[in-house]
């Protein structure tokens, strides 16, 4: 007998595994069958014969097989099933794991743009934008789209991502006295303000202890970097002006013409805003108030900016709208001359602007008073109107300033500076001791090339003396 063994479809060996000679004449019967059977001890395995050939003459080769005919190998069904556990069990593991991340990824982001919502919230829902928006809009708050910062938060430049609105994000720390609930009922309702020389509010949104404003993008930025940094243009006068009259409308509309009374707080150049155009707009009303026309606005603590506050507001703690006058004219004499309120780097005649103004005047020359950077280039009458406007809205007795529909006639030229006593004593509620006070009788009407009107300006101690000719 020769056993051979071989991979399947390979060539047989030439030399058998095993050749014996047996004599298997005593076993075989007449009829009987023949099989194979093999043991692999205690592992378990599976052997199947495909095709066999037999002699029963010894002399006699066996036929070849036909391996065309052969059937094919059954599959090892329950091999294939235990080998098949573990790729499943990975798999499940593997997807469990995914799933975990995809869960805390999603508490994590969900947890980033948390905000906080109450009840009484629902009746602002047109106004409130959503938080992941406002991030997605500014690249998550990035240096690189910081416009300004100041003490209540840094503004954003930002892109809405599905109207595409280019905006100003500001975010500030809400620390006002008052609650949290009045405090937004004022911003919405400040949403609702419309004037073209306003910086539109477009909505807002709470999130745990912060509040983010949304507002109309200004591409020029603020007018105080146009006044006093070097990378800017110079603006002329009749810029200037039109930008004292834009700011003084929208003051205007704030004071008498909106539903309510609406008090800035903190007029200034830097929250003066340009847009394309060059016209000024008045923004930033994280310090405004409100109250009711023909009521009187409740004591407060005060707030605002060194050189603009009324001296009044340190004594009652009180914003009015005369307060506000007050702010306006400083800003006027603020943009007429290119020189800050308090400059503690400048001369000391100089250092504050209110009363280097009134210096001027005293010496016959107010139109000095002007911006150097603009050399001379403005007509003289104009600029001496202007500087005398803003001295009489900053008159340090409030009965003394007009309100603002006033200013809008003075500036327009419909009506004539009646004659006011200035005081020299200091600017604000932080007034420099030790100069002394003097009177002034202030008297004037805007020039013929911005009214169409006679110009005469008259100033004195104790009688006026004409100090411009009239006309131009």
């Amino acid at each position: 007998m020769n056993i051979t063994v071989a991979p399947f479809l390979t060539p047989k060996p030439r030399r058998p595994l095993i050749s014996t000679p047996v004599d298997l004449s005593s076993y075989l019967v007449e009829s009987m069958y023949v099989g194979f059977s093999s043991s692999t001890s205690t592992v378990t395995s599976a052997q199947y014969i495909l095709g066999w050939s037999f002699s029963k003459t010894g002399g006699e080769e066996p036929p070849p097989l036909d391996l065309r005919n052969l059937p094919i190998s059954p599959r090892p069904a329950k091999q294939a099933k235990k080998l098949g556990t573990a790729p499943t069990v990975v798999l499940i593991i593997l997807a469990i794991s995914l799933a975990g991340i995809a869960v805390g990824a999603y508490l994590i982001r969900l947890r980033r743009y948390r905000e906080l919502t109450e009840d009484w919230e629902r009746e602002y829902n047109p106004q409130r934008l959503c938080y992941k928006d406002l991030y997605r809009a500014t690249h998550g708050f990035k240096e690189k789209e910081v416009l300004g910062s100041g003490g209540f938060g840094k503004v954003y430049r930002g892109i809405l991502p599905k109207s595409k609105l280019e905006v100003a994000v500001k975010r500030i720390s809400h620390d006002s006295r008052q609650g949290m609930k009045e405090f937004v009922a004022e911003i919405v309702s400040m949403g609702r303000l419309r004037h073209r020389n306003l910086v539109h509010l477009l909505g807002y949104c709470r999130r745990k202890g912060e509040l983010l404003l949304v507002y109309d993008y200004m591409p020029n930025g603020s007018l105080d970097k146009f006044l006093f940094t070097e990378d800017k243009p110079i603006l002329n006068w009749s810029e200037r002006y039109k930008i004292l009259r834009g700011v003084a409308s929208g003051l205007l509309y704030l004071h008498e013409e909106w539903e309510q009374v609406v008090l800035h707080r903190d007029i200034k150049a830097s929250n003066v805003l340009l847009d394309a155009d060059l016209n000024g707009r008045l923004g930033d009303f994280g310090l405004a108030r409100l109250y009711d026309h023909g009521t009187n606005p409740q004591t407060t603590h005060v707030v605002g900016t060194v050189g603009y506050l009324a001296p009044e507001l340190s004594r009652l703690g009180k914003a009015t709208t005369a307060t506000d006058v007050y702010a306006f004219g400083v800003f006027m004499l603020e943009v007429a001359c290119g020189k800050r309120p308090i400059d503690t780097q400048a001369l000391p005649e100089e250092m504050i602007l209110v009363d280097w103004v009134i210096d001027c005047w005293k010496r016959g020359a107010i139109w000095e008073a002007g911006d150097p950077k603009l050399q001379g280039d403005y007509v003289r009458e104009e600029m001496a109107a202007v500087l005398k406007l803003g001295l009489y809205c900053s008159h340090n007795m409030p009965a003394f300033r007009p309100s603002m529909r006033q200013v809008m006639q003075y500036l327009d030229g419909d009506c004539n500076l009646p004659d006011v006593p200035l005081e020299s004593s200091g600017i604000g509620a932080f007034a420099m001791g030790g100069r002394e006070t003097s009177e002034f009788v202030m008297s004037s009407s805007f020039p013929s090339s911005v009214v169409g009107k006679d110009y005469t300006t008259v100033t004195s101690l104790s009688s006026t003396d004409s100090v411009l000719n009239d006309g131009r």
